[in-house]
C-alpha cells in the first residue's frame, strides 16, 4: 500500500512538440497524414488539413477539434499546381503565419514490372508524387519566409526508394526523387534557418497499401517476415516521426532521410 500524501493540485501538462506553430498537412484526410493531424493538434499546433475528398477532411477536422484543437481544411489535388498554391497561402490566410508542413500526400501506382505500366500512369505518379511535392515544397518556403521566418519542412518518402522496387518502379523512382529534392532544398534554405528532412516509412497499415494487397495478395505478410520487428506500422507511428523532425528538438537535424521501416533496411 501506498501511503504518500496526495493533494488536489493539478501536475501542469508539458508543453507540446509543436505548441504555438501552424502546421500544414497533405493527404490528410486518411492514412499517415490523418494521424498526423491528431497528433500535430494534440501537440499544440494549429492544422490545416489538405487532400482531394472534402468528406474525409470534414470527418478528421471535426474529429480534431472535438478532441480540443484547432483545425480547418482545404481540398487540394497534388496534380494541379494552382489548387497546392492556394492550399498553402490558406493556412496564412486562416492562421497568418506558415511555421511548418508535412509533404504526406501520394498515389499508388498498379503494381507490376515497369513494361507493363501505361505511361498515363507513369505521369500520374509522377504529377503527384514528384511535381507535386516539388511545388508545394516552393510554396510552403516562400510562406515560411514570409511569415515565420523560420520553420520546418518534413517530405513523406519510402523504404521502397532507398533499393529497387520491381513492383512499384514508377513509385520508388519518383520517392528517390523526393529524397534528392529534400537535401537539395536542406543545403539551398538551411542558411535561412528552414530545416527540410523526409522519413522513409516501411510497411504501414494505411488504404494504400491495402490497394496493393489487393493486387499482390500476401503482401503484407512477406513485408513483415522481411521487418525485423515482425509487424506492420501504425500510421500514428509515422507521424510521431514527422513530428519530431518538424519540432524544435531536432533543431540540428536538416538533409536527412529517416527510415521508419521496422529495421527492414538495417
Amino acid at each position: 500500500m501506498n501511503d504518500t500524501p496526495t493533494t488536489d493540485t493539478p501536475t501542469p501538462t508539458a508543453q507540446g512538440l509543436l505548441a504555438g506553430k501552424v502546421a500544414f498537412i497533405t493527404g490528410a484526410g486518411r492514412g499517415i497524414g490523418a494521424a498526423a493531424a491528431r497528433l500535430f493538434a494534440r501537440e499544440g499546433a494549429k492544422v490545416l488539413l489538405a487532400a482531394r475528398t472534402e468528406d474525409q477532411l470534414k470527418s478528421v477536422t471535426e474529429e480534431v477539434r472535438a478532441a480540443g484543437g484547432t483545425a480547418d481544411h482545404v481540398v487540394c489535388d497534388l496534380a494541379d499546381p494552382v489548387s497546392v498554391r492556394a492550399a498553402v497561402d490558406r493556412a496564412v490566410d486562416l492562421y497568418g503565419r506558415l511555421d511548418v508542413a508535412f509533404n504526406n500526400g501520394a498515389t499508388i501506382q498498379r503494381p507490376g514490372p515497369m513494361d507493363q505500366l501505361p505511361e498515363a500512369d507513369f505521369d500520374h505518379v509522377y504529377a503527384v508524387n514528384l511535381k507535386g511535392v516539388w511545388v508545394a515544397l516552393a510554396a510552403e518556403v516562400a510562406a515560411i519566409r514570409a511569415t515565420a521566418g523560420t520553420g520546418a519542412i518534413v517530405n513523406n518518402s519510402s523504404i521502397g526508394s532507398l533499393r529497387g522496387n520491381p513492383e512499384l518502379p514508377a513509385y520508388g523512382a519518383m520517392k528517390r526523387a523526393v529524397n534528392s529534392l529534400t537535401e537539395s532544398a536542406a543545403v539551398t534554405y538551411g542558411p535561412e534557418g528552414i530545416r527540410v528532412n523526409a522519413i522513409a516509412p516501411g510497411g504501414t497499415l494505411t488504404e494504400m497499401i491495402r490497394t496493393w494487397e489487393a493486387e499482390s495478395p500476401g503482401l503484407l505478410e512477406r513485408l513483415k517476415a522481411l521487418t525485423p520487428l515482425r509487424r506492420a506500422a501504425d500510421p500514428d507511428e509515422i507521424a510521431q516521426a514527422a513530428a519530431w523532425l518538424l519540432s524544435d528538438r531536432s533543431s540540428f537535424v536538416t538533409g536527412t532521410v529517416l527510415r521508419v521501416d521496422g529495421g527492414a533496411r538495417a
